[in-house]
């Protein structure tokens, strides 16, 4: 059963523009959590340094075997499954919001990043990959015949 959030058309009050945007953003919240996909997306900072390139991903209560990272031309894929093992209880459930599923990000790395030395620590439900920058190839001048 998919439960279906309650709108309410709200455009004869003044304030509806502002009401509606925030009715809008929390449905789509709603909806994306009960989409039929099976991927969500995780919190990460990306920074540049003078020589490398550092990511930054919040995943808390993973291990590190539950994380797959993998490169394909300039796409990097982050992927991390989260298998919550639900036990049965006497009591009644009135909120269950550990999620169960996969979360997954991809990024296109940029030209000058050094696929080929890509590292990775998981450290307190923190992801760090270091993507080195390569050296600029030279200017190369064709002589005209």
């Amino acid at each position: 059963m998919k439960l279906v959030p309650y709108r309410r058309n709200n455009e004869l009050r003044p304030m509806s523009n502002m009401l509606s945007l925030f009715d809008d953003f929390f449905n789509r919240v709603y909806e994306d959590e009960n989409s039929d996909e099976n991927f969500r997306a995780m919190a990460m900072d990306i920074v540049e340094h003078d020589n490398e390139f550092q990511i930054i991903a919040n995943l808390p209560g993973f291990k590190k075997d539950d994380i797959k990272i993998s490169v394909h031309d300039t796409q990097l894929t982050i992927e991390a499954i989260c298998k919550v093992n639900k036990e049965e209880t006497q009591g009644t459930v009135y909120r269950c919001e550990r999620y169960s599923g996969s979360f997954r990000r991809n990024l296109l790395l940029p030209e000058n990043a050094n696929v080929a030395n890509i590292s990775a620590k998981m450290e307190d439900g923190v992801l760090k990959l270091n993507i080195p920058k390569k050296d600029p190839s030279p200017l190369q001048e064709i002589t005209i015949e």
